[in-house]
């Protein structure tokens, strides 16, 4: 009979003490800054992606490929683009910056259309030492989507480097993009998923019904589930306060933590 009490009490103790480990303000910060990172190399690749969907639909790839470069040549004179077949390699900031909606682009970019079809366009995106004033990216993705149904699938692996302190990250994702009800120009809608691997471990980052801005570091609306190197799941919630700042509030079992995210600033 005293061991089995005994035994309660070890167990009882054990999970009050479970119960008790909340999450900590650093940890807090640190899904934050990781989750924000990630975010600004996914939103720097997906401006490129955006530019290049300017052909149009159901025309032959080579077609669609030229139709692309006279694009650029139009809206992007910044960039030296060159032609074979249906895969076009960008220069960005080649002939001065290169700023299409709130970002700037520097580096290579290779767009190859593979399939032009009514049902089902493919291009297929390859990114060298891409970059803005944050971060530059690597790697590559497929994007996907159709005449009756313009959201975009986009399946990507990229590695990427904070160019302030050198920050750096590794990993894949599988989200769904729509334009935000202001339009494409204004931002996007994302769900989906992204995986890395940053310096203190392995994230897992699911997406859910979040709205992006072009010009903002992270997200308007909507909310990310993050599970973290540091054994526990972490809830990020994005909430506008004004044209420049945006509240994330971050939580973990019984704690949670705000930060206010400014453009062009680091949290506070």
């Amino acid at each position: 009979m005293k061991r089995s009490y005994l035994a309660f009490t070890v167990l009882a103790l054990s999970a009050f003490g479970c119960k008790q480990q909340g999450l900590t303000r650093a940890e807090a910060s640190e899904a934050l800054e990781e989750s924000q990172l990630s975010t600004q190399a996914a939103a720097l690749t997906s401006g490129t992606v955006e530019i290049t969907t300017n052909f149009t639909i159901g025309a032959a790839v080579e077609a669609a490929a030229d139709e692309l470069r006279t694009f650029y040549a139009e809206q992007l004179p910044c960039a030296a683009v060159s032609l074979e077949a249906s895969t076009l390699t960008v220069d960005y900031g080649v002939n001065g910056d290169c700023l299409y909606r709130g970002q700037v682009y520097r580096g290579s970019h290779s767009v190859t259309i593979s399939r032009n079809d009514e049902n089902e366009v493919v291009v297929d995106h390859v990114w060298q030492h891409l970059r803005n004033e944050q971060v530059e990216v690597n790697g590559t993705a497929t994007v996907t989507w159709s005449l009756d149904d313009p959201s975009r699938h986009i399946q990507h692996e990229l590695s990427w480097e904070r160019l302030s302190d050198g920050r750096i990250g590794v990993g894949s994702g599988d989200r769904i993009q729509r334009p935000l009800a202001d339009g494409i120009e204004t931002g996007f809608s994302v769900d989906g998923t992204r995986q890395w691997r940053g310096e203190s471990g392995t994230w897992d980052l699911s997406i859910n019904d979040v709205e992006m801005r072009w010009v903002d570091p992270v997200p308007q609306a909507g909310s990310y589930s993050l599970d973290t190197p540091f054994d526990k799941q972490v809830t990020l919630a994005f909430d506008r306060v004004d044209d420049t700042t945006i509240k994330v509030t971050v939580s973990g079992g019984d704690k949670s933590f705000d930060f206010d995210v400014h453009r062009a600033a680091a949290a506070e």
